[in-house]
């Protein structure tokens, strides 16, 4: 295995490093998941927020830590959360 092998091969499929820092998630508009209703206190939330690439990302985060780590995802990695999360897939029992 040459050494550029063995770099991609420990190295994350995607991580979006090339882009994170691009995102101004200072001016993003955070959307709070919650039931309608309802609040919880340490809700996560997420933001579209566009990039330079014409690709607009969807940035999640703890409601209680806004300066901490941010989850970024593509448009069909949302997609797909979403649609998981819609057919229980996240549902408990784990």
């Amino acid at each position: 295995m040459s050494e550029q092998e063995a770099q991609q091969e420990n190295t994350p499929v995607d991580d979006k490093a090339h882009i994170r820092h691009e995102l101004d998630l200072g001016v993003a508009e955070w959307k709070r998941a919650e039931p309608e209703g309802e609040t919880i206190e340490d809700a996560v939330e997420y933001a579209f927020v566009p990039h330079t690439d014409g690709v607009t990302y969807v940035a999640m985060r703890q409601s209680s830590e806004p300066d901490g780590t941010v989850l970024v995802f593509t448009p069909a990695e949302w997609d797909a959360f979403v649609a998981g999360a819609r057919d229980g897939e996240f549902d408990e029992p784990w």
